[in-house]
């Protein structure tokens, strides 16, 4: 470790004693918000204060048994001892790292996912659907719930577009690195000569938008739409104009949702939709330079992005970002997401304890 990131823990482990000593005393310059804000920090210090101080007490044996080392009599049990404190060293310094890796504010939070059938027509679709089944398990694994929201079907019994609502604690930063372009290599159930098709989808991951944070949206830049609602083939799945079409005039965004009878609904789902989209759009544009984004990690969700692909003849899925394959396709469809997604995070957390050692290093 270097000096820097020791100054850097230090002013931490300062800052923590100096909220244990302000929380302690009864103040009455301190309100209710003061004292909840002072009271989250205290606790979001208190591990790496843990950790940082265990981790001195264990430098300083360190330093005691090196001086053993010396004495012929006990040298061997000071080198057996010496090893264990070492090993403990790492530990504790590698979980000090993982606790200063900055926090996403939006990983905790339930999200949009939107899934569009791209290149290769009826069989995009159906593999529209096959990706939709499999975060949908993936959801029940970790008990999330899904709501559908809006669902554009394919004649063929999968999805032109569909987008759904995973609520539950962490969705966000589960499910962040699953944007960009899935393609399917598999022989298509139409294909008589059996010959093996590449199709591809697109799938987007929006984290849901608070209302505090609900993007200002002027009613004049929204064109509104009303239509029946429908399925396949055109077959009315109810007789009133309930659905709902929301343009976004000045992005050209289109959300469409039909999944309630109430007209009133549809549009307050359809419109938390079209907030999360712009959202996700400005914070593309801030975090462009982020080193994550230029490597792909986070994908965009548009066509020309090669994130994965799932090959059936060899059930395998290899993601391209981190150059990972797995020979279990047929785990991963059923919802065994964690094979591929946990990797990834390891990954970018791998990238960012780069990024803050080179941080350091450079201010010595």
């Amino acid at each position: 470790m270097n000096k820097s990131m020791l100054d850097k823990l230090q002013h931490l482990q300062d800052r923590f004693e100096e909220l244990e000593m302000m929380l302690s005393e009864t103040n009455p310059k301190l309100d209710k918000d003061k004292l909840c804000a002072l009271s989250k920090e205290y606790l979001k210090l208190s591990n790496i204060s843990r950790y940082f101080l265990d981790w001195k007490k264990n430098q300083q044996e360190i330093e005691n048994l090196s001086l053993l080392l010396d004495d012929n009599e006990i040298r061997v049990l000071a080198e057996e001892e010496l090893f264990l404190a070492k090993k403990k060293s790492e530990i504790l310094n590698k979980k000090i790292k993982t606790l200063l890796i900055p926090k996403d504010p939006y990983d905790s939070r339930s999200c949009f996912i939107e899934i569009r059938a791209a290149t290769g027509g009826d069989e995009a679709a159906i593999f529209a659907g096959d990706l939709l089944r499999m975060y949908i398990r993936y959801a029940e694994l970790n008990l999330w719930k899904t709501e559908i929201i809006s669902i554009s079907e394919n004649e063929k019994g999968g999805f032109k577009e569909v987008i759904a609502k995973i609520k539950g604690k962490g969705v966000s930063g589960k499910l962040k690195f699953e944007s960009g372009g899935h393609r399917v290599q598999r022989i298509p159930k139409t294909e008589s000569q059996g010959r093996v098709h590449t199709s591809t989808c697109t799938v987007a991951i929006m984290p849901e938008v608070l209302s505090l944070e609900k993007i200002v949206i002027r009613p004049s830049d929204l064109k509104i739409d009303t239509f029946r609602s429908s399925g396949a083939g055109g077959q009315h799945v109810n007789t009133t104009d309930s659905a709902i079409r929301i343009t976004h005039l000045p992005t050209g965004h289109v959300v469409e949702c039909q999944d309630e009878r109430s007209q009133h609904k549809n549009k307050a789902k359809a419109l938390s939709v079209l907030s999360a989209r712009i959202h996700a759009a400005e914070s593309k544009k801030i975090h462009e330079n982020n080193a994550f984004v230029r490597r792909n990690l986070l994908g965009t969700g548009e066509r020309s992005d090669r994130s994965r692909t799932y090959n059936f003849p060899q059930n395998r899925v290899t993601d391209h970002r981190i150059n990972l394959t797995l020979y279990s396709l047929d785990e991963v469809l059923q919802g065994n997401l964690d094979l591929i997604i946990n990797p990834i995070i390891q990954e970018n957390q791998a990238e960012i304890l780069s990024s803050l050692s080179d941080k350091y290093d450079d201010c010595l």
